[in-house]
């Protein structure tokens, strides 16, 4: 077609510079013949502009080639998604569950502290009674963090076997109750020493002159004792529990020898459980 669009103009040119067309005896050329030239060069026209159509496609493909395709498997972008750092709310959700919550704060209250071990005796009364179970419990309540008032009941058992043979020994309880101060000192939020006082009486559950005939009259009737006891407690996460150790040590005036010289001490120790409301 590019050939037609030359030849054309060419011929109408050699026609037009003939003598016939100059004297005018030439006519111009026919209706059909220039609409087959105009045709010519329409379609010329159309099939060049298709030709650059198909060039821009052809380019267009060429860069939709270039560039590669998302990949819908790859992991998103640190700054994609819904959360910060990609995260999702389900992570966030998950994460919150995870996480304990933080503890609540200790407070002061009542106070409710059992204990159970050993007790026994160093004086002249320990040649008669063996050490035997102890069980003590205390209700008190702190005034302040570190002080507390507070009521204690104590129980033993022990027996006169050191004192008596098989055949003559008695088993028998001994009961106290009392009341005095703590004192207590935090080293950390979860561990505390304390120390504490108490005065009261107590007396030894037994037949009536049991103990009178290895000298010990007055350990059967209410005496008065006193003493002090020391320990350390680990507060549980739990801010209603505390786990403690503790030993004491007690003067019990009725428990002395009514013969000669004695001191009439007693001591004990065990494990306590720490119960504040």
């Amino acid at each position: 077609m590019p050939f037609a669009k030359l030849v054309l103009p060419v011929g109408i040119v050699m026609l037009a510079s003939s003598p016939a067309v100059a004297a005018g005896t030439v006519s111009a050329p026919p209706a059909s013949v220039s609409a087959q030239a105009q045709a010519a060069g329409g379609s010329a026209q159309a099939q060049a502009a298709g030709g650059s159509a198909q060039a821009q496609a052809a380019g267009g493909s060429a860069n939709a080639t270039d560039t590669p395709a998302a990949d819908p498997t790859a992991p998103s972008s640190p700054g994609g998604g819904l959360g910060l750092g990609g995260a999702t709310p389900a992570d966030a959700t998950e994460r919150d569950i995870n996480e304990a919550p933080p503890p609540l704060p200790r407070k002061k209250g009542v106070v409710l502290d059992s204990s159970l071990g050993a007790h026994g005796f160093a004086g002249e009364f320990g040649k008669v009674a063996p050490p035997g179970f102890w069980l003590h419990t205390q209700l008190g309540y702190e005034l302040l963090r570190w002080l507390m008032l507070f009521a204690e009941g104590d129980l033993y058992f022990t027996d006169t076997s050191r004192g008596q043979d098989d055949s003559k020994a008695r088993a028998f309880p001994i009961f106290g109750f009392g009341a005095g101060p703590r004192f207590t000192a935090h080293i950390t939020e979860r561990v505390a020493i304390y120390a504490q006082g108490s005065a009261g009486f107590g007396k030894a559950d037994i037949a009536t002159n049991a103990l009178k005939i290895l000298g010990f009259p007055d350990a059967e009737k209410l005496g008065f004792y006193f003493g002090g006891r020391i320990g350390i407690e680990y507060y549980q996460v739990n801010r209603h529990l505390a786990l403690g150790l503790r030993f004491g040590m007690r003067d019990a005036t009725n428990f002395k020898k009514s013969v000669g010289s004695d001191l009439p001490l007693s001591w004990d120790a065990g494990v306590a459980l720490r119960y504040t409301f």
